[in-house]
């Protein structure tokens, strides 16, 4: 199993579809996944990768058959729900979190398994900014005058 086949970048994307809400359109918009792809690759190893995403494309395989949550079972499996977990925050928040110590002392420590955020680059294109409808503060201003109309925020009536 090569993780470099191009089939495995799509995998992740639609993993990543899946995890984060967002459009695999989207995603690929942030000009970031094949960065995160390689980013998380170089982190968990290859074969713990390929294995995660041909596992949630297998899954994927029978949901479309049997009408199976796929993701319910990653994000439940003791190997793989803590990296689909971090693949959650790298999207949202382009920092990779180091493993829990329950995963690292079952899997192995890995060498570049620490907290760091993955690109400076990365961080004006976290789906965080657009979850919540603003800019990134110190990137992306608005442009000039905005200052002078209200908010877009809506709030929730209660």
């Amino acid at each position: 199993m090569d993780i470099n086949a191009p089939e495995f970048l799509d995998y992740f994307l639609n993993l990543s579809v899946v995890l984060t809400g967002f459009s695999k359109f989207h995603l690929q918009g942030t000009g970031l996944a094949t960065l995160y792809f390689e980013t998380i690759r170089d982190i968990i190893g290859g074969d713990i990768f390929a294995e995660l995403l041909t596992s949630f494309h297998q899954l994927e395989l029978e949901k479309q058959e049997n009408n199976h949550e796929s993701i319910t079972q990653i994000l439940a499996s003791q190997k793989f729900g803590p990296i689909a977990r971090n693949i959650i925050k790298v999207w949202y928040v382009a920092t990779w979190y180091t493993l829990p110590q329950s995963w690292r002392d079952v899997y192995g420590t890995k060498e570049k398994d620490g907290t760091f955020i993955i690109s400076p680059h990365a961080y004006p294109e976290g789906l965080l900014w657009v979850a919540i409808g603003v800019n990134p503060p110190g990137a992306k201003g608005q442009g000039y005058g905005t200052w002078s109309e209200p908010p877009l925020v809506s709030l929730a009536k209660s």
